[in-house]
């Protein structure tokens, strides 16, 4: 089964009528089937905010748009705690000094005029150090 017929799966077992759409009721009662609660507010709201045509309720697309999203947030953080590693004393980049000491503990041994290059090729603005939003593009 592939992901897109698994997100159906789900889909159709949020979409309670089988109209193809999820409606905040609907969405309210899978959650109180997994055990939590959702007010009615709440869940008018999530629909709100997945609603990406403006008719009120969730459709398949936006289902899966959320999912997606999901996932995308979780590489975001990833990646914020790999920077993290890199980045010295909170400086909210990574500079040759800071890629030398990271590769270092890796077991890789680096001049700083070599950290400057590896930098360099990814340095968007110039400035010498990578920002996170530099180093994001490097990863991906």
């Amino acid at each position: 089964m592939d992901k897109l017929e698994q997100y159906e799966r789900v889909f159709k077992h949020f979409d309670g009528n089988g109209d193809g759409k999820i409606s905040a009721a609907e969405l309210r009662q899978c959650v109180e089937e997994m055990g939590e609660e959702l007010s009615e507010k709440d869940a008018e709201v999530a629909v709100v905010m997945l609603d990406g045509d403006g008719d009120g309720q969730v459709g398949f697309d936006d289902f899966v748009r959320f999912v997606e999203g999901g996932k995308e947030e979780e590489k975001e953080n990833d990646l914020k705690e790999a920077f993290k590693m890199y980045e010295m004393d909170d400086s909210g980049c990574i500079t040759p000094r800071s890629l030398k000491r990271m590769l270092s503990r890796l077991g890789e041994s680096r001049s700083i005029d070599e950290c400057k290059v590896m930098i360099a090729r990814f340095d968007l603005d110039g400035n010498g150090v990578l920002t996170f939003d530099e180093f994001k593009v490097m990863m991906l």
